[in-house]
């Protein structure tokens, strides 16, 4: 492991490349050490290997597994936002939570009880799914720590319909859950990214009463990222953010290994200089959902879902260090 001295706490990271292949192991994410390496952590990254809210095409269960295998490649220093985000405070890889792939409902409640307790420390989450049914539980973990929270959701989808086939949490739902459970902050949340056809106009409307603004993906096309991250950053600051990401956000040409894909969406270069916008935010935590490695060729998928971990790992460094 490298060693990097940060006020006399020693932080281990991955292994140098240079002398020990990329393709050895260890099996974690960007090839960080393990949580139980180094008993605590600034940011712990975990995985939750469950599918059983979705709606159209299953797989995101292995979503966790591929996103660590696609993060081999990265590297130690972020030029785009000139940080070393595992040289400023320890991050680490918990491995994966174990949930009831037979009952969401058990799943949703094992979930909450992980995340809060690999929290309550001050621990910053970042969670590699899964479907998205697993923000609700992650959002309630997220709650008892800081209240309420501002939700950046970015997403081809609302995910704020009722029920699907009479069930109330699937992945199209949580948003709608958190909302009801008073769990967001209804002044500060946001969708960005949103396209596709909708079941009807209501689907709008009900989406503002819940609390949330829209940017929509064709708006990158007309205003610009720049205009759009003054957007967000007026909407969401002032208290705590969590930061929401189905990887079908981004087109498919940039993302085909997703359950429920949409044509029309952003590009990796959009959505990683979006997040790059962040910094300064107070960001508690953060999930990474809806990959499907059995629709991805070439790692496309998972190496977008990377980066998108290493974006908002570098964010939540320059937070530290700001």
């Amino acid at each position: 492991m490298s060693d990097n001295t940060i006020n006399d706490t020693t932080i281990l990271g991955p292994p140098d490349a240079s002398r020990a292949p990329r393709y050895t192991e260890p099996g974690t994410f960007a090839r960080l050490p393990r949580l139980s390496e180094v008993g605590n952590a600034a940011v712990t990254i975990v995985g939750i290997p469950f599918d059983t809210g979705v709606s159209y095409r299953p797989g995101a269960r292995f979503g966790p597994g591929h996103i660590r295998a696609s993060s081999k490649l990265l590297r130690p220093y972020n030029p785009g936002l000139d940080i070393a985000p595992f040289g400023v405070h320890q991050v680490a890889d918990a491995g994966d939570i174990a949930v009831n792939p037979f009952d969401i409902v058990e799943a949703l409640d094992t979930v909450d009880h992980a995340a809060t307790a690999l929290s309550e420390n001050g621990s910053r989450l970042l969670t590699l799914g899964g479907d998205h049914t697993l923000a609700l539980p992650l959002l309630r973990a997220m709650h008892k720590l800081h209240g309420k929270i501002a939700v950046l959701h970015f997403d081809a989808h609302l995910d704020t319909w009722d029920t699907y086939f009479g069930a109330p949490f699937t992945h199209g739902t949580p948003f709608r859950r958190a909302s009801e459970e008073g769990l967001i902050d209804m002044e500060r949340s946001m969708h960005v990214g949103t396209r596709g056809p909708l079941y009807g106009k209501q689907d709008l409307e009900d989406d503002a009463v819940l609390g949330f603004q829209v940017v929509r993906s064709d708006d990158y096309q007309f205003d610009g990222v720049r205009s759009i991250i003054d957007r967000i950053v007026r909407r969401v600051s002032g208290g705590p953010v969590y930061v929401s990401i189905d990887i079908d956000v981004l087109d498919p040409a940039h993302a085909p290994g997703t359950g429920t894909p949409e044509a029309g969406g952003m590009t990796s270069r959009e959505l990683l200089n979006t997040l790059r916008g962040l910094v300064g935010l107070n960001i508690v935590g953060a999930d990474i959902v809806e990959v499907a490695p059995a629709y991805d060729h070439a790692e496309v998928t998972g190496i977008a879902a990377a980066h998108v971990g290493y974006e908002l790992l570098s964010v939540l460094a320059c937070n530290e260090v700001r």
